[in-house]
């Protein structure tokens, strides 16, 4: 499963609600204001980081670099385009936007 978050950890529960949820192998993918999430020392980073460990997560580079935190990303966390993101979809049947 594919799970999409948009919102900042430090606006929406959507964030904490999604990794409590995640099960081991599913996949994350941070856009728009969540990507703040996958900074190092951001609020969230503690919870992603822990999450790291059973998930793939992902950020969406166009969107960390509008937010100017490129060099800045948790370690384990990987950018991908808007093509990847399509092929993100297109490999994981089940997908979720927390909203």
């Amino acid at each position: 499963m594919l799970h999409i978050v948009n919102k900042s950890p430090t606006q929406a529960s959507a964030l904490h609600s999604c990794l409590r949820l995640a099960r081991p192998g599913h996949a994350l993918l941070l856009i728009e204001d969540a990507v703040y999430a996958a900074s190092r020392g951001a609020a969230a980073s503690s919870a992603l980081a822990q999450a790291l460990k059973t998930l793939k997560v992902y950020v969406l580079q166009p969107d960390v670099a509008a937010r100017g935190m490129s060099g800045r990303l948790l370690d384990g966390v990987t950018p991908i385009d808007y093509g990847g993101f399509v092929d993100l979809v297109a490999e994981h049947p089940n997908n979720q936007s927390w909203l």
